[in-house]
């Protein structure tokens, strides 16, 4: 397979934690829902969008890839445990990569969490752990130039294309 580019965008602002709720059942908040908004419409202006989406299935992750789906960067969402906390995206991606697909379909939107999608992007990129934060609905875009190996991690082999703050997406 010919390069592909991944978009992680990170949830938006949920409610707290200790607000009693089991973290998996933290939902957006109504600030966090109408920037999650006015953010994945901006990116669809910059031509941000993707044919597939894949999501934590947390609540706030999946509210998140609900309105991405709502805004148009994607024409549908599914659930993956592979990117809920703690959890190892890598055989998502790497089953996702593995497949023939049309040149204009090489594009995937991974909805999750921190520290893990920026975990994910240091190790694809070979920077140190921690060296790439996602604020909260704030999105980083990465280039493969080919699928890896089966069963090996392209360490490195990655192009950081975007790195976007909400702020910056916004405006303000």
């Amino acid at each position: 397979m010919a390069e592909v580019e991944l978009i992680l965008l990170r949830h938006g602002i949920a409610e707290p934690r200790g607000s009693g709720l089991q973290d998996r059942l933290r939902a957006l908040t109504p600030e966090g829902r109408e920037r999650t908004q006015r953010i994945c419409q901006r990116a669809l202006q910059l031509g941000l969008g993707a044919p597939s989406l894949v999501s934590s299935p947390l609540v706030r992750a999946r509210q998140t890839g609900e309105i991405a789906v709502q805004a148009g960067l994607a024409p549908r969402m599914v659930c993956s445990e592979a990117l809920a906390p703690g959890a190892d995206p890598w055989p998502l991606l790497q089953e996702w990569m593995g497949q023939e697909r049309a040149e204009d379909s090489r594009r995937l939107i991974l909805v999750g969490h921190e520290p893990d999608l920026g975990d994910l992007a240091c190790r694809l990129i070979a920077a140190p752990a921690g060296a790439m934060v996602l604020k909260k609905a704030g999105l980083a875009m990465l280039r493969l130039a080919h699928a890896p190996a089966a069963g090996s991690f392209p360490a490195g082999e990655a192009q950081l294309l975007l790195l976007l703050t909400p702020k910056v997406l916004l405006g303000s």
